[in-house]
């Protein structure tokens, strides 16, 4: 009975090394994927950042890979993306924003500075720890390194509908004529149904349970929604935008019903842009008349940032 006792203990442990080898080991030493186009070679700097955002956990909250979900935020990753990821900080939780394109200079140097140093300031209602105790060295650096992601991935000025998409518009739009004041009347009833709520009467995005929310409702009146076409229009409806709490109507309205849904949203007014006040120092984070003028957070901040000394051990 005893050497029973024996085997079964030796069947188990030799079972668990099975699965190392199979999940970890085998993986590890077969598997070499050869560099893409997106791969980055860290400079000296560079590489001094990558090692900050380590030490610092960022990747605790932030993931460097996009999704199927993600397919408007750029292309897609491939294992090839992440040859010179040694350790990997890929992360796997989204408590904020994947960060796989944040650089190649889609926000400002400075931009960034301020952003660590003030999160609040720069996005309200961010959660995002305060890194002003970073020396002046470690925050260029560790910018420097965000200014990397993405940097060799093509990225579209603009957020196009993907072709699926597309092609199911261009299916369906013979049903409806969106240029129609009929349809915009029948989008009209939809809209004031399940959109109102949210983005408001008018489309300003000020609806009585955007109060409750920290990420805002789109505001359909600014003249970024000009450049939005048709099928733009039905992609958005149908599948709502990830990481915000638009959902996927097309769950539950009918693709007539969306058509009708993007007729009223093409009559929506758009205002003009308003020109913000540019904000040139970080005193002026403190200023909320300031902020609310601006949309465009911290052009040109210098070196006026109040640097720490470096980490507080």
């Amino acid at each position: 009975m005893r050497i029973n006792y024996f085997v079964a203990g030796g069947f188990v442990v030799l079972i668990f090394f099975v699965i190392i080898f199979v999940t970890a080991i085998l993986p590890a030493t077969t598997f070499k994927p050869k560099p893409s186009a997106a791969a980055i070679v860290y400079t000296e700097q560079e590489l001094r950042g990558r090692n900050i955002y380590r030490r610092e956990g960022c990747f605790y909250c932030h993931s460097m890979f996009t999704r199927y979900q993600d397919r408007e935020y750029g292309e897609m990753v491939t294992a090839g993306d992440y040859v010179n990821e040694t350790p990997h900080i890929l992360g796997t939780a989204r408590t904020g924003p994947d960060l796989s394109n944040i650089g190649n200079n889609r926000y400002a140097t400075d931009w960034h500075r301020a952003h660590h140093s003030y999160p609040r300031k720069v996005k309200p209602g961010s959660i995002m720890p305060n890194y002003s105790f970073l020396s002046k060295q470690d925050m260029d650096d560790l910018v420097a390194f965000l200014q990397t992601l993405g940097r060799q991935r093509n990225q579209p000025e603009w957020v196009t509908a993907p072709q699926e998409l597309r092609d199911e518009f261009d299916a369906v739009k013979s049903h409806v004529d969106v240029n129609s004041s009929a349809a915009a009347n029948a989008g009209r009833g939809i809209y004031m149904q399940n959109c109102a709520g949210c983005h408001g009467v008018t489309g300003r995005g000020n609806g009585p349970v955007s109060i409750t929310m920290i990420k805002k409702p789109a505001n359909f009146t600014r003249p970024f929604y000009k450049n939005y076409g048709d099928a733009m229009w039905y992609y958005r409806v149908k599948e709502g935008v990830a990481g915000t709490r638009m959902p996927r109507w097309g769950q539950t309205l009918g693709k007539e019903q969306m058509l009708y849904l993007v007729a009223f949203l093409k009559t929506l007014p758009k205002d003009s842009q308003a020109a913000g006040e540019e904000i040139t120092s970080f005193q002026q984070l403190d200023d909320p008349v300031a902020l609310s003028k601006n949309y465009n957070l911290i052009k040109q901040l210098g070196e006026q940032s109040p640097y720490g000394t470096g980490r507080p051990e």
